[in-house]
């Protein structure tokens, strides 16, 4: 990509040299910060509230703007975006009011750069502020150069931004391939021409005539029982991991970030084993479930969690697992919360749960088809991300190159 002529040192370390017709001011000297306005009860109209991160709400109009950037102050601090015309701006963040000769789609572009959240984080600023904006040194060039810098940066964004949004999809795509596999292996079984039956249960529908249908608390080993109730202190390796709802994302993957542990003498009666499942019993994450398989080392599990273990004589824990990963599942867990004031499904609920269920043989086949099909969609998946996430890098890094004079896009 073109170049500048010359070039002369910043004195920014974070950018190096700029062009020597650019300058470095403070960004202080481009705009001043003001804080939004407290939300106001009484709603009227279709106006937006603009928080920290972009619309959050149905305000009334208080303030009319043509375009304002603004930067999240709580919660996403240091995120930036960009409020349009009949904006209400919440006190979660600052407005960027320009003064003259700033364009305000270069100010969005040179901040975006800055990597506030990044820079944010790593001092611990518990509350951004218009002084702390201020003092940031950042290069600055004439305004008919500022606005061509916009121009370029708005159409070449667009055109990776239209990219992503096309992958977005084809992993949207993906996924919804991925649940269909499931929801029709674990309740229609691996014959399209299979004979059917009613099941008898309203969020089940039709099963294959030779399945039966079992409560869980019949095909499982033991009775279904909660975990520990442990304040989660200690990280040591050496010792069992103890797992909680937070430490398993929605595909049911532990995660590595939240590693805690309990002593030998504290998990002894909760330890888990392999095949067990896991069921969160109340809040947000209300019935998402956990297989614990695979797992190098010792580990239990929390007060918040109910652990299944399934009889491998008629269950297999790898059907049981997919089973939870299906619109059935999901259906029902719907119709527990029909008949509730609060979710929240305990052992005694997860124990009446009823399984359509072929045989164990069948449990391996439906199991080893999704295993296999679901991987080659994971895969896919997991390329499309990576580019997703390779194009995002590449549309911050062309941002942080062009507002920073490495690249002149002048015509």
């Amino acid at each position: 990509m073109k170049q500048y002529t010359e070039y002369k040192d910043s004195r920014i370390e974070w950018i190096g040299k700029i062009p020597t017709e650019w300058e470095a001011k403070k960004l202080k000297y481009l705009f001043s910060l003001r804080s939004g306005e407290s939300a106001i009860e009484q709603r009227c109209g279709e106006c937006l509230l603009y928080g920290a991160n972009g619309v959050i709400g149905n305000y009334p109009k208080a303030n009319i703007f043509d375009h304002k950037v603004i930067i999240g102050r709580v919660g996403a601090s240091g995120e930036i975006n960009i409020a349009q015309r009949d904006s209400w701006i919440s006190d979660n963040a600052l407005i960027v009011d320009l003064f003259h000769r700033s364009h305000f789609k270069y100010i969005y572009y040179l901040l975006k750069s800055i990597n506030l959240p990044e820079r944010i984080n790593k001092t611990a600023q518990p509350l951004i502020t218009g002084g702390y904006i201020g003092n940031f040194l950042a290069p600055v060039t004439d305004f008919d150069e500022q606005e061509a810098i916009a121009v370029y940066l708005d159409r070449k964004t667009a055109q990776i931004d239209e990219l992503i949004a096309k992958k977005e999809r084809m992993v949207a795509l993906l996924k919804e391939e991925r649940t269909g596999i499931i929801n029709q292996t674990v309740t229609k079984g691996l014959n399209p021409k299979a004979e059917m039956k009613e099941s008898g249960i309203e969020w089940l529908g039709m099963v294959p005539k030779h399945w039966e249908i079992k409560k869980l608390k019949y095909l499982v080993k033991g009775k279904l029982e909660y975990g520990a109730n442990e304040v989660a202190e200690l990280d040591d390796l050496e010792l069992p991991r103890y797992i909680r709802i937070t430490d398993f994302d929605e595909s049911g993957n532990l995660r590595q970030d939240t590693f805690r542990s309990l002593t030998v003498e504290q998990a002894k009666d909760y330890l888990l084993y392999e095949g067990d499942v896991l069921f969160a019993r109340s809040g947000a994450t209300v019935g998402k479930t956990f297989q614990f398989k695979d797992y190098t080392g010792k580990a239990c599990f929390a007060g918040y969690l109910i652990k299944a273990r399934p009889n491998k004589d008629v269950l297999l824990s790898d059907f049981l697992h997919y089973f939870t990963r299906s619109n059935a599942y999901e259906n029902w867990k719907n119709s527990i919360f029909n008949q509730a004031t609060i979710q929240n499904i305990g052992a005694d609920k997860y124990a009446i749960l009823s399984l359509p269920l072929p045989s164990l043989i069948g449990q391996k086949e439906i199991a080893i088809f999704i295993n296999n099909k679901t991987a080659q969609i994971d895969g896919q998946v997991a390329r499309e991300q990576k580019s997703i996430r390779l194009l995002k890098e590449y549309r911050a890094a062309l941002i942080s190159e062009v507002v920073t004079g490495k690249i002149d896009v002048r015509g």
